[in-house]
């Protein structure tokens, strides 16, 4: 048996969990430079606030109901995250992280154990620990679970919790699942699926192996087995490497310097090679992008660049080196500058890489540098020491007005009780 672990309205109940006056509250948090709704708590939702509404036409909405709104913390969202998963790591051997604010938990193995009584359990022990509201599906396959969270996070009757054992069960369960709400399903195939008729989940797994596979691929065919009850999917208790890395993010004001598309670039620079680092993976090309803000009335220009590297590198120090070599090569005066971009690719292991014979960069000497520059930041925060092409001021970053503190990772910000 498998348990899906999702979060409730995650990065609403982060923001809830330091905030007690706020948890009964309408709650919404935007998007990068404060854009669109991408969390929204029950309350919010109650209201009429949609996912994916930008924040400009809730401004009504937000004062009629006095919703509290929040700029996106990811700092504090990844911490509690990781809380969230040490806890669930407590309650099984096998766990999979899906997502941010997803787990799969393997239950295999608990023969004797109650089924429901224990997802009740590992419900209030995360609520307790953390603080965050969970629903939790328990089912044979992963895309029985993901069903069952879904009916267990809507169902009054179930209250956040349900399992689903009996074949009875699980057929009511397919029945009132739309095929478009199946795990894996996506727009495209959802149209296909009720052009032929197929309108429930049930109505899915009752089709014949070969019309699934013309139709739907031989992973079509994998889903609609686990909806039968079948396992195909497996745990991935590791998570598979990258096989490319991007980090981009749009300006919180338009930016038409070189300069500052320069410190932009080497800091989204940084960040890949973080990554890359972080999986022992090095990187042969690097692509750099710029454009402008397509809905604005001024002149447009979209351009990018790859530059394949003579070795793989994931220092700091040689990504921002080829990064910016490719931003001057597509930079363009006189338009204004809504985004830019770094995607790294074409990975190496770190420890098998093949050198040039005329290379001349001391590998040993960058590595030993990153090993310590992640060190001091990982124990003192993140770009506490950085490259000096990343620049200081850096006014371009993301517009955050409505930024919540980072609770559990900046001293100054920790909550202070008085007693």
């Amino acid at each position: 048996m498998i348990a899906l672990v999702d979060c409730n309205s995650f990065y609403a109940s982060c923001e809830c969990v330091f905030n007690p006056a706020i948890r009964d509250k309408p709650v919404i948090v935007l998007s990068n430079n404060d854009g669109c709704t991408i969390a929204r708590s029950q309350q919010a939702k109650d209201v009429g606030v949609k996912m994916g509404d930008p924040a400009f036409m809730l401004k009504d909405l937000i004062k009629k109901h006095s919703i509290k709104v929040f700029s996106s913390n990811y700092t504090l969202y990844g911490d509690m995250s990781r809380r969230v998963m040490q806890t669930l790591a407590g309650f099984t051997p096998n766990l999979e992280v899906y997502s941010i604010d997803e787990s799969f938990l393997d239950l295999g193995h608990f023969y004797k154990k109650d089924l429901h009584q224990y997802a009740w359990q590992i419900k209030n022990t995360v609520q307790e620990w953390t603080g965050i509201p969970v629903g939790i599906g328990v089912a044979k396959t992963k895309t029985l679970a993901k069903i069952a969270n879904r009916i267990a996070k809507k169902s009054p009757k179930a209250k956040g919790v349900l399992v689903l054992q009996e074949q009875r069960h699980i057929e009511a369960a397919l029945k009132r699942t739309e095929v478009g709400d199946v795990w894996g399903i996506g727009r495209q195939h959802s149209k296909l699926l009720q052009k032929h008729g197929i309108t429930t989940a049930y109505e899915l797994a009752q089709q014949h192996d070969a019309w699934v596979k013309k139709h739907l691929t031989i992973v079509g065919l994998r889903m609609v087995k686990e909806l039968r009850g079948e396992p195909c999917l497996e745990l991935e208790e590791v998570a598979p490497k990258k096989q490319n890395i991007c980090t981009s993010r749009s300006f919180g004001s338009p930016v038409t310097k070189l300069q500052e598309l320069e410190e932009a670039t080497a800091t989204y620079a940084s960040k890949c090679a973080y990554k890359l680092r972080k999986q022992g993976s090095c990187a042969s090309a690097v692509t750099v992008f710029v454009m402008t803000n397509r809905f604005a009335n001024t002149p447009q220009y979209y351009n990018s660049k790859t530059i394949h590297v003579p070795n793989p590198v994931n220092s700091d120090l040689h990504l921002i080196q080829y990064a910016n070599m490719a931003l001057r090569s597509i930079y363009e005066e006189g338009y204004s500058y809504k985004k830019c971009g770094v995607i790294v690719s074409d990975f190496m292991p770190e420890d098998n890489l093949q050198l040039g014979l005329f290379d001349v960069a001391d590998t040993g000497k960058h590595k030993d540098l990153m090993k310590a520059l992640d060190n001091l930041n990982s124990r003192y925060g993140m770009a506490t020491v950085k490259a000096a092409a990343q620049g200081i001021k850096n006014n371009w970053t993301l517009k955050r007005e409505r930024l919540s503190p980072c609770y559990t990772t900046r001293l100054s910000d920790v909550l202070v009780a008085r007693l």
